[in-house]
C-alpha cells in the first residue's frame, strides 16, 4: 500500500512539472482541477519538487523556472498559439521598405516565417535560425557576427556588438523572459541581454514580445528599462496596476488575444 502510494504521488508530480513546462505557471487551483487530488496534497508536491526541480513556489502556486535551460526545439510547442498571434500582431506592424531588427527567440522565429513570403524590407538578426528561415525569400538579410549559443541559436559577443554598431534599424523587435515595470525588459542570458542592448541602441523604435507568463516576473538581466522601449506585443490584456504603469511611458500595447 505504501508503495503504491509512493507510485501514485510519483506520476501526480510528473504530471505537475509537465504541465508547469507547458504552461510556465500553474495554480493550486489548477492542480486540484486537473489532477484530481486536495489542496494540502498539491502544496505538498510543489515543497517536495521545490528541493529538486527548477520552480518557485507562489502564494497561489508555482512558476517554473528551468525554461532558459530548455532547447529552442522544446520552447518552440510551449505556448504555441500564443507565440502564434504575438508574431502576427508583429507582422501588422511591418510594412514594405522597413529595415527591422529581429532578436532570437521562439516568437521571433514565428514572426519570420510570416515575414518570407514578403519582399522589399531588410532584417537585421543575430540568430542563426532565424536568418536560415528568411533564406531564399525576397528579404535581405544581414546577420551580425559572434559567438552561438547552442540553445538560442543566436550570436553574441563583442564582435557581433561591434557590427551592429554600425547599422540603422527602424523598428526592432525583442523577445524577453520577464517584465516589470521597475525591471523593465530582462532575459536569464548576460550574454543575450548585451547584445540585445547593442540592438536597440541603433533603433529608433523598440518593441518587446512576450506571453503572459512573463508579466511580473524578472529575470536576472536587463535589457531595456519601461522608457527605452515603444511597444508591448503579448497575448493578454496587463494587469491594471502595469498597464497604468506603462502608460505613463507613452508605450504602445498591442494585446494578441483569442478568439
Amino acid at each position: 500500500m505504501n508503495e503504491a502510494q509512493v507510485s501514485k504521488g510519483q506520476r501526480r508530480r510528473e504530471q505537475i512539472m509537465q504541465l508547469l513546462k507547458q504552461q510556465g505557471r500553474l495554480s493550486i487551483q489548477e492542480m486540484v482541477d486537473q489532477l484530481g487530488c486536495s489542496e494540502a496534497t498539491a502544496r505538498r508536491d510543489l515543497e517536495v519538487l521545490e528541493k529538486t526541480e527548477p520552480l518557485i513556489r507562489t502564494i497561489g502556486g508555482a512558476l517554473y523556472r528551468g525554461m532558459h535551460d530548455l532547447a529552442f526545439a522544446e520552447k518552440t510547442g510551449i505556448l504555441y498559439l500564443e507565440k502564434e498571434r504575438i508574431a502576427a500582431k508583429a507582422a501588422d506592424l511591418i510594412h514594405e521598405g522597413d529595415v527591422i531588427g529581429l532578436s532570437g527567440g521562439t516568437t521571433n522565429y514565428l514572426l519570420a516565417k510570416i515575414l518570407k513570403t514578403r519582399r522589399g524590407m531588410t532584417v537585421v538578426t543575430n540568430a542563426i535560425n532565424i536568418a536560415m528561415e528568411l533564406a531564399g525569400s525576397d528579404i535581405q538579410v544581414v546577420v551580425t557576427g559572434g559567438i552561438m549559443r547552442h540553445n538560442s541559436f543566436e550570436l553574441c559577443g563583442p564582435l557581433g556588438e561591434g557590427m551592429v554598431s554600425h547599422l540603422n534599424i527602424g523598428k526592432m523587435f525583442i523577445g524577453a523572459d520577464g517584465i516589470t515595470a521597475d525591471s523593465g525588459i530582462t532575459v536569464y542570458s548576460e550574454q543575450e541581454a548585451q547584445i540585445a542592448k547593442a540592438l536597440i541602441q541603433r533603433s529608433r523604435s523598440t518593441y518587446a514580445l512576450f506571453d503572459h507568463t512573463k508579466v511580473g516576473h524578472t529575470s536576472l538581466f536587463s535589457i531595456a528599462l519601461p522608457d527605452q522601449l515603444y511597444g508591448l506585443i503579448t497575448d493578454r490584456k496587463l494587469p491594471l496596476e502595469l498597464a497604468a504603469a506603462f502608460a505613463q511611458c507613452n508605450l504602445e500595447i498591442h494585446v494578441a488575444e483569442g478568439e
